[in-house]
């Protein structure tokens, strides 16, 4: 009995050595992939923010987290949300047609300013034409629809405090005021979480919202340059003068994750390919850790 003791002692403690061993070199990968990322901030002009989450273990890569940011265009995400969650409390119909007024009809991205007298478009359609060609004018109609502050109160309910629509977009003069739409590496990533787990409002509404950011062209994706084709992204980028954001759910096959970059204080010709050398070297972290065994062998299936 003694020596079947002493047997099972050694066989536990030889299991537990090697469990420790393949956690340890995991962490050590990550920590590689840490330093890669380090290097790239630490040599850009501009200021960077990064929080990266592995959708399967929860475990996060951040830089700045807290760090608020202007975001462009990627503060229509949270307004896509707010959409949605106010036609799931059936104060209207997605289906619905809503006019685009004349003082909606703005510049930058988008095509319902180059049409004549564009007839009303189903607030759904409005929607994606706001994220898939970053309309500003739908945007703007469906800030009206839904109210900045609800948009915001939506936030707040969520945990998210530092995440503010403030101003419609191409608004220059609110911009001018520090009225700025702002939001946080750490709180665009728990969105993104919060979205690819099915978690906003229900299931099907968080699914639909993802289908739409499906729905975003791979050119306007900077981070889309470190992905392969192959990998399908929902994501929606932003970019204003100084500033570069980008909010995406990576959904790699073995291992996806969400990723939140934003940048400021941009440096024209400076450091250009930041978010692009971050997103391949995130990409290859996260599809190692999904495609190999414990012990780092790449099994074909």
């Amino acid at each position: 009995m003694k020596n079947t003791g002493q047997l099972f002692v050694l066989l536990s403690f030889l299991c537990v050595n090697s469990l420790f061993a393949q956690e340890n070199t995991r962490k050590m990968l990550k920590q590689k992939a840490e330093q890669q990322l380090e290097e790239i901030f630490h040599d850009s002009p501009a200021i960077t923010g990064l929080v990266a989450i592995d959708l399967t273990s929860g475990e996060k890569i951040s830089w700045n987290p807290d760090v608020q940011f202007p975001q462009a265009s990627a503060i229509k995400i949270p307004v896509l949300m707010e959409v949605f969650k106010q036609a799931n409390e059936g104060k209207f119909s997605l289906s619905d047609p809503l006019p685009v007024k004349s003082e909606n009809l703005v510049g930058g991205t988008g095509i319902l300013k180059h049409l004549e007298d564009p007839a009303p478009l189903s607030i759904k359609n409005l929607a994606i034409l706001m994220i898939a060609l970053s309309d500003n004018s739908a945007t703007n109609a469906l800030i009206d629809l839904v109210g900045i502050s609800e948009v915001n109160s939506t936030l707040k309910s969520l945990g998210v405090n530092n995440t503010l629509l403030q101003r419609k977009m191409m608004n220059s003069a609110a911009s001018a005021r520090g009225e700025e739409n702002l939001a946080t590496p750490g709180e665009a990533a728990k969105i993104l979480q919060l979205l690819y787990n099915r978690k906003f409002i229900n299931s099907e509404v968080s699914q639909e919202i993802i289908e739409i950011l499906k729905t975003t062209g791979r050119e306007d994706s900077r981070l889309a340059a470190g992905i392969p084709e192959s990998t399908s992204i929902a994501f929606k980028p932003g970019f204003i003068d100084g500033v570069s954001t980008e909010w995406a759910i990576v959904l790699l096959e073995q291992r996806p994750y969400a990723v939140a970059m934003m940048e400021s204080y941009k440096f024209p010709g400076e450091a250009e390919e930041v978010m692009e050398e971050v997103s391949k070297i995130l990409f290859n972290y996260y599809w190692r850790i999904g495609s190999a065994s414990e012990y780092g062998t790449y099994v074909r299936q």
